[in-house]
């Protein structure tokens, strides 16, 4: 067994089951809280605790998928070129909409730890919690916070976007499809962009746009956010 578990075949094996197992029951429930990449994250803590094994060890093969993530989220640069006649037309509201909203969502943040008094390192790490997890990774690393709570914060928020996004559509009546594209990729990046392609192909389009321009700005803003926090905090 001990020599299965140090193996890359066995930590990618359990990574492909659970996640597998989630993608099941999100496909029979149609729920959003069932997502599949949070079902599998529960399933695999799961066995590594079952099994006792480390996260060194998990990582192993584990590093193999993750180096996948950055070069996986190109593909959803497919709808967007479908809607690219759409974007040339909206370009200054769409980019202006989500250049507002990434450093909104990132000044929210701020604030809420400031008035809950959490310790800088956490402060530092949910910083870059609406962006896609590589991006996340490296921007938590660069202003100094601890990757493993980002990418945490990350996976919640998508989860959390993609249940509460089409409810908040529905309650303020918001019908447009770029603007329901926008919103959703904007806070809530890949997970949320694949609720949006299920509602319709326009939002998926502009939901995939808002995760690239979203993760440049974040990779841009949140250093000076965090210099200027130093300064008067």
């Amino acid at each position: 067994m001990d020599a299965l578990i140090h193996t890359s075949l066995f930590s990618i094996l359990i990574s492909l089951i659970a996640f597998e197992a989630g993608l099941f029951l999100y496909k029979k429930t149609k729920l959003s809280i069932f997502n599949p990449l949070l079902i599998s994250i529960i399933i695999v803590i799961f066995i590594l605790k079952g099994l006792n094994i480390t996260l060194n060890q998990y990582n192993a093969g584990g590093q193999f998928i993750s180096f996948f993530l950055g070069p996986s989220t190109v593909i959803l640069a497919v709808p967007l070129y479908k809607k690219i006649d759409l974007l040339k037309k909206n370009i200054v509201p769409i980019l202006l909409g989500i250049s507002i909203g990434s450093i909104f969502g990132m000044l929210s943040i701020a604030a809420m730890c400031h008035i809950f008094k959490l310790p800088n390192m956490i402060d530092l790490s949910l910083l870059p919690k609406s962006v896609t997890t590589p991006i996340g990774q490296s921007v938590s690393k660069q202003i100094g916070g601890i990757p493993a709570v980002t990418v945490a914060a990350i996976v919640l928020t998508g989860v959390f976007g993609s249940i509460i996004g089409p409810l908040v559509f529905k309650l303020f009546r918001i019908k447009d499809p770029v603007a329901m594209g926008i919103a959703m990729g904007t806070s809530s990046h890949a997970i949320g962009t694949t609720k949006a392609i299920e509602i319709g192909e326009t939002q998926g389009a502009m939901s995939s746009l808002s995760i690239g321009v979203a993760g440049l700005i974040t990779v841009i803003v949140a250093p000076i956010i965090v210099k200027i926090l130093s300064l008067i905090l």
